[in-house]
């Protein structure tokens, strides 16, 4: 059985799970909810990127829900599948099973993580379509005013949000490989899930903590600001360059140590 077919064979099983149903379901309708509590309360998240524009242009609310879902919510839609992914398959007893079909577990492990990245990339293309559409559906397609303070025309506005939120898959792909690393070396489900999640809060929370600027830069959360330079009179791409060497190490790193693990994992112990 080759990686593709494995991949097919996953993907279907993905597309009949409640829980990516559900996440899916949220991740393009969940923004119209967001777009609507920004437009019912007269105060606005001015201490957020664009929060103080949410009642001037719609273009606003995709690019304040992005600043939000990439400080906790990504990484845990990312793992809602990558952390569990493998290690439904110990909780069911199924590896005997699939491994007497043919697939080698070279096949299987790459097949298993092309799904999860291919979930997590659409799960990232619902929130942004769904902020986008709530932001012009319920406020309008006005300019967008810039973090330099000048305006950007609906046109061109469309597409920064795209691109915004299209950098935002890089390290979310990341967070899909730790999942995936972790679903593989627990053998738990709940505990892929999480442990990433956590660790993307320290994350975080280590961003706004630590001095040194060197610590900041390898964190896999820092890539989710590389779009601030897109939305500048005088752009830049430098951060969006960095991070993406940030990210592929992440993902190289925690793909290279699961598929370690999974070859040498003893399959009759889970």
């Amino acid at each position: 059985m080759s990686t593709w077919t494995v991949y097919r064979w996953e993907m279907e099983k993905l597309a009949a799970l409640l829980r990516v149903r559900l996440a899916a379901g949220a991740c393009f309708v969940a923004p119209f909810g967001f777009a609507v509590a920004l437009r019912l309360q007269d105060a606005v998240p001015a201490d957020t990127l664009f929060g103080e524009w949410v009642h001037l242009s719609g273009f606003a609310t995709p690019m304040v829900l992005l600043v939000f879902t990439s400080q906790w919510a990504l990484p845990l839609i990312a793992c809602l599948v990558a952390g569990d992914i493998f290690a439904a398959e110990d909780r069911y007893g199924t590896w005997k099973t699939i491994l007497t079909r043919a697939a080698s577990r070279t096949s299987i492990f790459w097949g298993k993580s092309l799904a999860a990245m291919t979930y997590s990339v659409l799960m990232v293309a619902l929130l942004a379509l769904g902020g986008l559409s709530a932001g012009e559906l319920l406020i309008g397609h006005q300019p967008l005013i810039g973090l330099s303070g000048t305006l950007i025309p609906p046109g061109q506005a469309a597409g920064l949000v795209l691109a915004s939120w299209g950098v935002a898959v890089l390290p979310t792909l990341g967070f899909t490989a730790m999942g995936l690393l972790f679903s593989i070396a627990t053998r738990n489900g709940p505990a892929g899930i999480l442990t990433p999640t956590v660790i993307g809060l320290l994350m975080q929370l280590l961003a706004l903590i630590s001095g040194a600027d060197l610590v900041r830069r390898v964190l896999l959360t820092t890539p989710y600001n590389a779009w601030f330079g897109f939305v500048r009179a005088d752009r830049y791409y430098g951060p969006l360059l960095w991070g993406t060497v940030v990210s592929a190490g992440y993902v190289i790193g925690c793909l290279a140590l699961g598929y370690l693990l999974m070859r040498r994992r003893d399959i009759d112990a889970g």
